[in-house]
């Protein structure tokens, strides 16, 4: 519903202003060709060729999947596994007007409802929190700011070391970094399985698991 200035009413109950910058496109499933908005000109978006071959990757365990995006930003990784039939998604995002981004691109793609829930709040603070009240993630998308790689490395130990509950038995979690700043191979129970690279891009893919695991690489 547009307001009187000509901007968007979010899911959230704000206005989005009319000429937010984009954030690329659905690519395929439900709300594939559907065009989202990005947070604002400071982000690094999804680049097609990276969410092509993201979810080339994970297409085989997305039909029922439970979803968590961590430093959502536009959501456009989340929405992406629910276009291609993930079963439901979680959106955890710091910045309020990211946030608020997010809601609207789940009203642009159809995809708002019960069975997403968008969440304002820092990362680590809400995976700290008692994971009892929470469904077990089938697959974790983690994207937090390439200057951050702490941030990155410390999510990615609190990811490996949650006990049951929080991650299923054989939970994906899968990592968007700058490639020089590759997080380490075994992280807790989490196992790297294969890294793919774009340029300064990297994808680097764990799984939940006891044991040792080999590692493929890839360009």
């Amino acid at each position: 519903m547009a307001g009187p200035s000509g901007g968007r009413r979010s899911g959230l109950g704000r206005r989005i202003a009319p000429h937010v910058p984009e954030a690329g496109r659905v690519i395929a499933g439900t709300a594939r060709g559907i065009r989202l908005l990005a947070p604002g000109p400071g982000t690094r978006p999804l680049a097609d060729r990276v969410k092509q071959t993201l979810f080339a990757i994970l297409e085989p365990e997305l039909p029922g999947a439970v979803v968590l995006d961590l430093f959502a930003g536009s959501g456009a990784a989340g929405i992406e596994a629910l276009s291609r039939g993930a079963q439901s998604a979680v959106f955890v995002e710091k910045d309020a007007g990211a946030a608020r981004v997010i809601a609207e691109n789940l009203r642009r793609t159809r995809l708002a409802g019960p069975r997403v829930a968008v969440v304002r709040g820092d990362v680590l603070r809400w995976l700290a929190r008692d994971s009892a009240s929470r469904p077990s993630f089938d697959i974790v998308l983690v994207d937090p700011p390439y200057s951050e790689g702490d941030l990155l490395n410390a999510t990615l130990e609190r990811l490996g070391g949650t006990g049951p509950g929080l991650l299923a038995a054989d939970a994906r979690v899968v990592a968007k970094h700058f490639w020089r700043g590759r997080p380490a191979a075994r992280i807790g129970l989490l196992a790297s399985e294969r890294e793919r690279r774009f340029g300064e891009t990297a994808l680097t893919f764990y799984r939940r698991i006891e044991g040792p695991l080999e590692i493929e690489e890839g360009e």
